[in-house]
């Protein structure tokens, strides 16, 4: 007798976590995402269905293969492969996990995947990100995206997260992790820059008042003696 794996039928379907990089058609009609291990075989859609890499016929997720899609439970488990120098520009990707799976110790293995919401970290340089803009590489005629800001996008092509959400379809929402730039103190008004101005004044008064003091004492020193012949 062959083992038969425990079945679930859950009301709704789970959650999972994982990161991909943003792609988008060489045309610009549709966008998806392209996986960072076995998923970088080939780019999927926001709602799909897995295939086996390796060209075989069966339906994944099949217990002799590793295909199909994968994800893992925590979204903090996900999160921290972004600190992987290789992973700096993917993003954070919730699913909804369809069909069919196999759980694991850290995640599912499953057959479709819709892909809910996307989280685009900051720009390389700690601001936070507005756009997806040209990577300068690609995949099967998908073009990959980075997170941007206004300030580093230079003169590629760009996209907004709204707008790479449209192109997605299937409801994705697209949003941006909050920047590291330094933020800097908050701008003095008016009464603060007027009660500077009379610290500084007071200041200079006194300085004024000490150098006065100092040149009388010293022409007092250099000056007549008062003893006459």
């Amino acid at each position: 007798m062959r083992a038969r794996l425990p079945e679930e039928r859950p009301a709704e379907p789970p959650t999972g976590y994982k990161i991909a990089h943003p792609v988008l058609d060489a045309d610009g009609g549709r966008a998806g995402f392209l996986g960072v291990s076995l998923g970088a075989a080939a780019p999927y859609r926001v709602l799909d269905e897995a295939r086996c890499v390796y060209g075989r016929r069966h339906r994944a997720p099949h217990r002799r293969c590793d295909c199909g899609f994968h994800c893992v439970y925590e979204r903090r488990t996900a999160e921290g492969l972004l600190v992987h120098a290789e992973h700096r520009r993917a993003v954070l990707l919730e699913v909804a996990v369809l069909g069919a799976y196999i759980r694991f110790e850290r995640g599912f293995r499953y057959a479709r995947q819709r892909v809910r919401v996307a989280t685009v970290g900051p720009c390389p340089c700690g601001a936070t990100a507005s756009v997806l803009a040209d990577a300068g590489w690609g995949r099967d005629g998908r073009r990959v995206l980075e997170a941007a800001c206004a300030g580093c996008v230079g003169g590629r092509r760009r996209w907004t997260l709204d707008a790479f959400a449209r192109l997605g379809g299937e409801g994705l929402a697209v949003c941006a992790a909050p920047g590291t730039e330094a933020v800097g103190p908050p701008a003095a008004g008016v009464p603060e820059l007027a009660a500077e101005a009379a610290l500084l004044q007071a200041r200079l008064d006194w300085f004024q008042n000490q150098l006065a003091r100092l040149g009388r004492v010293i022409g007092g020193r250099d000056g007549p003696s008062g003893v006459s012949d």
